[in-house]
């Protein structure tokens, strides 16, 4: 039996494509795909721009490998906190707790899918290239409660925009709304408040 060891070279480059993967998010969260610098991108990682483009020969390949990523993450989370919940409440709900949490826990993911709404032209040829999967998975969802006539009937984008869309503002807008009102959506008490919110909204929506 041949165990294969990767090699300390290898190593080493998975850890550098990571470490840039992980800044590029934040970058392109905070600033846009368009003003995003590769340079500035390569700085934060303690390496030279021609080693970044050394993973990712474009910036454009650059974000969607990171968009890319995201929707994956995103994906099995879903998967792992609706698998083997058999009611179709109690699996919806586990679904929008399984986005909520990895939104609080990853704020640069939620800044990222806001700025894709927002600015059409970075995936204008196929808007759904990575987001398929995670608009799939609420298709499931949905498709299995209305099968057992649990659900009224709803599109997936109606319930997004009207129920999962919240979970985006939530997550982002707790710095732009005055000091008096604003939050923190990490808090226990903050994020336990707005759960039990989106759960009320959730079932408002489906249920008959």
């Amino acid at each position: 039996m041949t165990v294969t060891i990767p090699s300390k070279r290898k190593e080493r480059a998975d850890a550098t494509r990571e470490a840039v993967l992980r800044e590029a998010e934040r970058h392109f969260a905070a600033t846009g795909f368009r003003a995003a610098r590769l340079e500035d991108i390569a700085d934060a990682v303690g390496i030279r721009r021609p080693s970044l483009l050394h993973h990712f020969p474009t910036k454009i390949a650059l974000y969607d490998a990171v968009e890319k990523r995201i929707f994956e993450n995103m994906h099995a989370a879903s998967e792992a906190r609706t698998t083997g919940v058999d009611d179709p409440v109690e699996r919806l709900l586990a679904h929008l707790d399984a986005w909520l949490d990895f939104f609080v826990g990853r704020p640069s993911a939620a800044r990222i899918i806001q700025r894709l709404v927002a600015d059409t032209a970075v995936r204008q040829d196929n808007p759904v290239e990575f987001s398929y999967l995670v608009l799939e998975d609420m298709d499931r969802t949905l498709a299995y409660g209305i099968a057992r006539n649990a659900f009224v009937p709803i599109t997936t984008i109606t319930f997004i925009n009207a129920v999962g869309a919240g979970i985006l503002f939530f997550v982002c807008n707790s710095r732009q709304v005055g000091e008096q009102r604003r939050y923190e959506p990490s808090d226990p008490d903050d994020l336990a408040t707005f759960r039990i919110l989106l759960h009320k909204l959730a079932r408002t929506a489906v249920l008959p």
